[in-house]
């Protein structure tokens, strides 16, 4: 009797060829017409969607605006918009930019767009209008309380997005970090410094406010995390093959020479954020303060594809100093400090990554130091009394104290 041996590729085939049955079946009999670009393109998302909630497929001008967020920079006139009444409201222009320079002023109305109406456009219609080529013009027209309506001509400029914003409280430094761009890290270094020149000795501290903070690169987490380590492991990536795992050390240099550190975290400092605040917390350089975090802790990589497109596909995951895997599970603050009802700088949504259809599954170690509250990453809106960020400063003049108090009874 001979041998017989079973060709693996021939399910494939059989499983291509009904594919492409199904694709021809679409075109030929569907209520309405539809593109073989629209077929093939919704069948790649489905294929991606299906394996976790962030492996997905990039259009071209998706892949584009991913690669603008992703750089932390664009062509554009150099403003911070909300949309009001159904028009764009100047927020605030951002320093030396176009839009600084013609004397944009926060609280001013943009109603036309070369000479189009903006009523009726989504706020992001709108802005990918404003947006465009560095060295092109744009007309907008400005309604401004107390005067007539008036025309301003722009000329887009190369636009850096603000990822760091940093401020003094008393003694301690204050740096907020919303996402992970190519500007971070030079952004956070440059805060630093303010602070350092604004305090001079008087600093005693700093608080690192990664809430609501989405993530973005892992380059930028793991130099965000260098920033403040001396040495050591920052985090480790293993994917399917182990034998492709990498891990990432510290090099020498605090950016504040080993003073008291506070990292803020809540359920939604997510992926590069968890990155930071594991870090730290490891090599016990910073106490993490807030409440549980995420729990992303997967890594996808960009893939180009034909046709200008991109593939964005979860290829390992990603583990803390000491071993631990977050995935769906999170980074559980040191100190858990729930923010006030009234101020929450919580989202609405209590939901996490475990929470996601398809999330991954942690098949590493585990947090068993408390539990919290977990919700959606998103971006802050500032409270007017930051309940979590007082306790961070009273945290650090704690610290401070009893370090004076030490030394004056040595």
């Amino acid at each position: 009797m001979a041998d017989e041996t079973v060709d693996p590729r021939r399910d494939t085939y059989r499983q291509l060829e009904l594919f492409g049955d199904v694709f021809d079946r679409i075109r030929a009999n569907y209520v309405e017409e539809v593109s073989d670009e629209e077929l093939i393109e919704s069948a790649i998302q489905g294929m991606l969607s299906r394996l976790d909630p962030h492996s997905s497929y990039l259009t071209p001008d998706s892949f584009q605006d991913m690669r603008v967020q992703t750089r932390g920079e664009f062509g554009g006139l150099g403003i911070e918009v909300t949309m009001e009444n159904g028009f764009v409201k100047v927020v605030s222009p951002i320093d030396d930019t176009p839009a600084d320079r013609a004397g944009i002023q926060a609280g001013d109305f943009i109603t036309h767009l070369d000479g189009d109406p903006v009523l009726g456009l989504t706020l992001q219609e709108a802005v990918d209008k404003m947006r465009g080529k560095v060295g092109s013009d744009l007309k907008i027209t400005i309604s401004r309380e107390g005067q007539d309506p008036f025309d301003v001509t722009l000329q887009r400029d190369v636009i850096k997005v603000r990822s760091v914003r940093h401020r003094v409280e008393n003694n301690v430094g204050y740096v907020r970090v919303s996402s992970f761009n190519e500007q971070t890290t030079p952004g956070l270094e440059k805060a630093v410094e303010e602070i350092k020149k604004e305090l001079g000795d008087k600093m005693i501290g700093l608080v690192l406010d990664l809430r609501l903070n989405p993530g973005g690169l892992l380059t930028e987490a793991i130099s965000v995390s260098d920033a403040f380590l001396n040495q050591g492991e920052i985090v480790s990536t293993r994917g399917r093959d182990n034998s492709n795992a990498q891990r990432f050390n510290a090099r020498d240099g605090d950016l504040i020479n080993g003073k008291p550190l506070v990292v803020l975290i809540n359920s939604g400092s997510a992926s590069a954020s968890e990155i930071v605040a594991g870090a730290l917390q490891d090599h016990r350089r910073a106490i993490i303060m807030g409440t549980k975090s995420f729990g992303k802790g997967s890594v996808q990589t960009i893939m180009p594809l034909l046709g200008n497109g991109a593939m964005r596909l979860t290829t390992s995951r990603y583990y803390t100093p000491s071993g631990r895997s977050i995935q769906a599970e999170g980074i559980v603050p040191d100190i858990i400090v729930e923010q006030s009802k009234l101020e929450t700088l919580e989202p609405q949504s209590q939901r996490r990554e475990a929470d996601l259809r398809g999330a991954l599954e942690n098949k590493g170690g585990t947090n068993s130091t408390g539990e919290a509250d977990g919700s959606e990453a998103g971006e802050e809106e500032k409270a007017p009394q930051d309940y979590q960020l007082l306790r961070a400063l009273d945290l650090i003049n704690g610290i401070n104290l009893y370090s004076v108090n030490a030394n004056a009874s040595n």
